[in-house]
C-alpha cells in the first residue's frame, strides 16, 4: 500500500480496523510483553509506515546542486528577500531537526513499550539523521558560514521563540526520573508527543516548506527545494505514525483525554499557530515569489484544524487552503532523474482534495 497525503501533509489512506494480533501489547506500560519481539504485530500501522518510509529513502547527495551554486552566486538571480528566506529556513529547520531527533532518541523511544512502534522510531531516527546531513551537505555546497545557519535560533526572536515553546512543551518525557505510570504521567507523555508530533513536524515545519517550495515552482534554488521536497514527504508520514500513536494511547488510557486536558492541547496548538504566525510576518515582510504572509498564515491555520481533527479535537478556525499545489509536491516520485533536475514529476491518480 502507497501511503498519500492531503496538501496539509495528511495519511488520506491509512486502513482502519487493524485486527490487534496480541491483545497483551501496549504501548505504553506493556509488562507483559517482551519488547524485542516483534512479532505477531498488533499495531499494522507502525509496519506500513516503516514500510513506506523505507520506499522513500533518500540521501541529499542524490541531489544535483550545481545550479544552486550559480544560482547563489550570482548577483542578480536572486533578490535579497529570497536569500534571507532561504537562511531563515534553513537556520530553522536545521536546529529543529536535532531537536527533534534528540527528543527521538533520548525520550520518546524508551517510553514506548510496543515492539513495531520502536522499530518505527529506529526508522524516523535514521530519518532525521538524513535531514541534519542535508544542511550540512547545503552548507558546504554553498559556501555558507555554518555560524550564521546553526546560530539563528538565538539570533532571531521568532526562530527561538518556536524552539522554546517546543522545548518546554516537551520537558516532562525528558526528566530522567520520569515514567509513564498512572493517569497523570500518560496525560504529561501524550502532551509531549502533540507537542513533538503534532506541532513542531506537523505545524512548525509547513510555513517553511510552502516557502522553500515555492522556488521549486518557480525553478528556483531546485536542489534545496528538492530537498526539503525530500524532508516533507518523510516528515508526513512521522506526521501520520505520531497522530496514530497519540490516539491509540488515548485509545488504550480513555480516563486521560478529559475535557480540560483537551482544552489544554487546543490552547497548545492555538499558541502554535500564533508562534508561526508571527515566523511567516518575519520571513515575508515585504512577499516573494506570489507568497504573503497573509497567506502563510491562513494556510497554518488550515493545517491546525487539519491536526486538531486528527486527533479528535475541534477545529478553530474553518479556512479553506491557499495551497492546494501542496499535496502534488508531497506526491513526488522518488525514482526520478536527479541529475536532470525535473521539478514538476508527481504520481497520478494518487491527490484527494476534501
Amino acid at each position: 500500500m502507497t501511503t498519500q497525503f492531503d496538501s496539509s501533509g495528511l495519511v488520506l489512506n491509512r486502513q482502519a480496523g487493524d485486527a490487534p494480533a496480541d491483545n497483551n501489547k501496549t504501548i505504553l506500560n506493556s509488562g507483559t510483553t517482551d519488547p524485542n519481539k516483534i512479532l505477531p504485530m498488533k499495531y499494522k500501522w507502525a509496519r506500513a509506515h516503516y514500510k513506506t518510509g523505507v520506499a522513500n529513502n533518500w540521501v541529499p547527495e542524490e541531489v544535483n546542486m550545481q545550479k544552486d551554486v550559480e544560482t547563489w552566486k550570482s548577483p542578480t538571480e536572486l533578490t535579497a528577500d529570497e536569500r534571507r528566506l532561504i537562511l531563515w529556513n534553513m537556520g530553522f529547520f536545521s536546529t529543529a531537526e536535532s531537536l527533534t531527533a534528540n527528543n527521538l532518541v533520548l525520550a520518546v523511544y524508551k517510553h514506548i513499550t510496543n515492539p513495531e512502534c520502536r522499530q518505527y522510531l529506529l526508522r524516523q531516527a535514521y530519518e532525521e539523521a538524513v535531514h541534519t546531513d542535508t544542511f550540512i551537505y547545503s552548507c558546504d555546497t554553498l559556501g555558507l558560514d555554518p555560524d550564521e545557519v546553526y546560530n539563528m535560533y538565538l539570533k532571531i526572536p521568532s526562530i527561538n521563540a518556536k524552539d522554546e515553546f517546543v522545548v518546554n512543551m516537551t520537558k516532562s518525557v525528558l526528566d530522567p526520573g520520569f515514567t509513564t505510570e498512572g493517569t497523570e504521567n500518560i496525560q504529561k507523555f501524550v502532551h509531549d508527543l502533540i507537542g513533538f508530533y503534532v506541532i513542531m513536524e506537523g505545524i512548525f515545519f509547513y510555513a517553511g516548506f510552502v516557502m522553500m517550495l515555492s522556488f521549486l515552482r518557480q525553478n528556483k534554488m531546485v536542489g534545496i527545494a528538492e530537498q526539503f521536497q525530500f524532508i516533507l514527504r518523510d516528515e508526513s508520514v512521522h506526521l501520520a505514525f505520531g497522530v496514530d500513536m497519540i490516539n491509540t494511547i488515548i485509545d488504550e488510557n480513555p480516563e486521560i483525554w478529559t475535557p480540560d486536558f483537551q482544552q489544554v492541547i487546543t490552547d497548545r496548538i492555538k499558541q502554535a499557530v500564533e508562534l508561526e504566525s508571527t515566523y511567516a510576518e518575519d520571513c515575508l515582510p515585504r512577499g516573494i515569489l506570489g507568497l504573503q504572509a497573509d497567506s502563510i498564515k491562513q494556510y497554518v491555520k488550515y493545517i491546525a484544524d487539519r491536526r486538531l481533527k486528527k486527533i479528535r479535537l475541534k477545529p478553530l478556525y474553518n479556512v479553506d487552503t491557499p495551497f492546494p499545489w501542496m499535496g502534488e509536491i508531497i506526491d513526488l516520485r522518488k525514482e526520478k532523474n536527479f541529475f536532470e533536475t525535473r521539478v514538476t514529476e508527481y504520481q497520478s491518480g494518487q491527490l484527494n482534495w476534501d
